[in-house]
């Protein structure tokens, strides 16, 4: 939840960033899917924005004006797309960024090239023990850790960037969405895309959420998004829990394979930890039967393979 505002602010122009909405739709041809009567579409919000991909800017965008050029704190992984994305958007408005990392004995090791790019761009590491992480959301844990990390006037954002005000951002992906497809799929982490992509569509249509963490704690928390969002339920959805391949940043030989085939195929570069997983399932629905003939699918493309 944003801390309390201590001081006039300037909320930043993110119309300066110039994003591509809508997101374009396209159809590429893949027989696994026409050859059983169905039409797949590939919703490319990764080219929304080079840097803040996909759900990333319909997720930080609403919460970057509402910071109003207060410092942004937010929380992550080592792996986490959302500190990229959060940290980048930083650098890119001028506005300070905070990211709180699980794993106190991370600090003490050589950074990934996630959390390099996080440095890169100008935002401020903070590593905190995993028990503190889980109770990050505690209001005692979280006033602590932004005593500890010198930014008690901080506005902070949840990790994976999912609140009320991201799940709202994210219902225009819905909106775009209306009367294109039948069953509209994504990859879920926090919950927030799917939350706000079922609320945004017509009655009738169908939201797919496939989990990339393992658990099964998902439907729970983007139940509770969609009532702080929006009051209660909203939508068609459900979720196929089948698709982690371990949990989250795990992948495999199989999964890797699959996804070098879809790019040489289509010609669509293809994230490992959330679009390979999303499309990979969607490829087994369709060979399993789930979609009737003349079902129309289409895949969020939430985001791009990370620079190596």
């Amino acid at each position: 939840m944003p801390s309390p505002d201590t001081g006039p602010h300037t909320a930043p122009d993110l119309t300066t960033l110039r994003p591509r909405l809508p997101s374009p739709l396209q159809e590429p041809a893949d027989e696994r899917f026409t050859r059983r009567g169905l039409r797949l579409l590939l919703k490319r919000d990764d080219l929304i924005h080079p840097e803040l991909i996909g759900n990333k800017w319909r997720k930080l965008a609403p919460n970057l004006e509402a910071a109003a050029g207060r410092t942004v704190l937010t929380f992550g992984g080592a792996y986490s797309n959302h500190l990229r994305a959060t940290a980048a958007a930083g650098r890119l408005l001028g506005l300070p960024t905070v990211g709180v990392v699980r794993g106190q004995e991370l600090a003490d090791r050589p950074l990934n090239p996630s959390l390099a790019r996080c440095v890169a761009d100008g935002m401020r590491l903070h590593f905190v023990d995993r028990s503190t992480y889980r109770q990050k959301s505690e209001p005692r844990t979280l006033a602590a850790v932004l005593r500890a990390a010198g930014v008690q006037d901080a506005y902070v954002v949840p990790e994976g960037g999912s609140n009320a005000l991201a799940v709202r951002g994210c219902r225009a992906l819905g909106e775009e969405l209306r009367g294109r497809a039948d069953v509209v799929a994504v990859a879920c982490g926090t919950g927030g895309t799917l939350a706000g992509l079922a609320a945004g569509l017509d009655p009738g249509q169908r939201t797919l959420g496939v989990p990339v963490l393992k658990g099964g704690f998902l439907g729970d928390d983007v139940r509770h998004l969609q009532t702080e969002a929006f009051g209660g339920p909203r939508g068609d959805w459900r979720l196929d829990d089948r698709f982690h391949f371990g949990g989250y940043a795990r992948t495999s030989p199989e999964l890797d394979t699959f996804a070098k085939d879809f790019e040489q195929r289509h010609k669509v570069p293809v994230e490992r930890l959330y679009v390979a997983k999303l499309l990979y399932g969607l490829v087994t629905l369709a060979e399993e039967g789930a979609f009737p003939r003349g079902t129309v699918v289409a895949a969020v493309v939430t985001g791009s393979p990370f620079p190596s």
